[in-house]
């Protein structure tokens, strides 16, 4: 009688962790599904990481770092105006490719890629033109000997 009653413990125990087994499975599909729809809608932008100053005009008149390095006072290269713009005009960093410009949510990319071409992967707020960054690479084409953290 007490091997009659340890084999069906035994068989309960199974039925348990079956089921145990069935529903851990369950949840991590589940779990699978939505990391896939949080990066639905995931797209990549290519640019160049720039300050929001020049980028939009605000004291360029061609999109560009152009007029401020004439003037040599703020330096000599598009990292120094970036920089410049950043920390002593206001601005904020942004991807800027030809005249499309697009904030950035996560304002510490822009410390590391400052005047460098990046692809950037996330979703886009149409509303606020805001790309909420995933993440971001740099471009192989880019002038390694200038570095852009300041």
């Amino acid at each position: 009688m007490d091997w009659a009653i340890k084999g069906e413990k035994e068989g309960i125990r199974m039925h348990q962790a079956k089921r145990i087994a069935i529903t851990v499975a369950a949840f991590g599909m589940l779990a699978g599904l939505g990391a896939d729809r949080s990066s639905a809608g995931e797209e990549s932008y290519k640019g160049v990481i720039s300050d929001s100053q020049c980028a939009m005009n605000v004291h360029s008149l061609s999109k560009s770092h152009k007029e401020m390095l004439q003037d040599k006072t703020i330096g000599s290269t598009p990292v120094d105006c970036v920089w410049y713009c950043v920390k002593q005009r206001g601005g904020r960093f942004v991807l800027q490719n030809k005249d499309k410009v697009y904030k950035l949510d996560d304002q510490t990319l822009g410390r590391e890629f400052a005047a460098k071409k990046v692809e950037v992967y996330g979703t886009l707020d149409p509303q606020t033109n805001t790309i909420h960054v995933r993440r971001l690479e740099l471009l192989p084409d880019n002038d390694r000997s200038v570095p852009s953290i300041r």
